[in-house]
């Protein structure tokens, strides 16, 4: 062991010569320590260390910057069906409004707010997120539920009341879509949800 030592700094020396082209250089403390303990144990520590640091620095000295990091883009939100998952970034909404109820929602039906980007996206263009929005099909409310009377089941407030129509149709996203993204790329992609 102690021969394979001696070996090891002889060959790290002479590495250190040819990579600092200066023999004899006493520039180099890590190099002088480990000659003053090149034996044992913490001679081999200390020359594991220095090895590293001389392929560190090698490293460095060979790198070179060859262009400008190019900084990438996110892709575009998926338009697929909803099988994909759509991602679209918006603020939280100001309080008060239909869509701040439906953004403290979103947590108790299992959902990030990162989803309510698509929720107000697929709600803006069903509704406006207008609770007394009809349609000549029938659908009515926030979530155009068709017929409305389904939102019944959320409670009987269903054709005033924006936060049972918005419970309702979280539910229904749920159920059907999994993700309000979900649901939003079904949109994107059939026209309704």
């Amino acid at each position: 062991m102690v021969t394979a030592a001696a070996a090891t700094v002889v060959v790290v020396a002479i590495a250190l010569m040819v990579v600092a082209g200066r023999p004899g250089s006493t520039t180099d403390p890590l190099g002088a320590a480990v000659a003053q303990v090149s034996t044992g144990r913490q001679g081999l520590v200390l020359e594991q260390a220095r090895e590293k640091v001389i392929l560190q620095d090698f490293a460095t000295q060979s790198f070179s910057v060859t262009s400008a990091p190019k900084i990438s883009t996110p892709p575009p939100p998926s338009t697929g069906g909803s099988g994909g998952t759509t991602i679209v970034n918006a603020p939280p909404p100001n309080p008060g409004t239909a869509q701040s109820i439906a953004y403290n929602m979103l947590g108790s039906f299992g959902f990030s707010t990162s989803q309510f980007g698509c929720l107000n996206d697929l709600w803006m263009r069903e509704s406006g997120w207008r609770w007394n929005a009809a349609n000549a099909s029938g659908a009515y409310g926030i979530p155009q539920a068709l017929p409305g009377s389904k939102m019944a089941s959320a409670g009987a407030d269903w054709q005033t009341n924006p936060a049972t129509q918005i419970r309702w149709g979280l539910g229904y996203i749920k159920s059907l879509y999994g993700t309000p993204c979900g649901a939003w790329g079904h949109e994107l992609a059939d026209g309704w949800y």
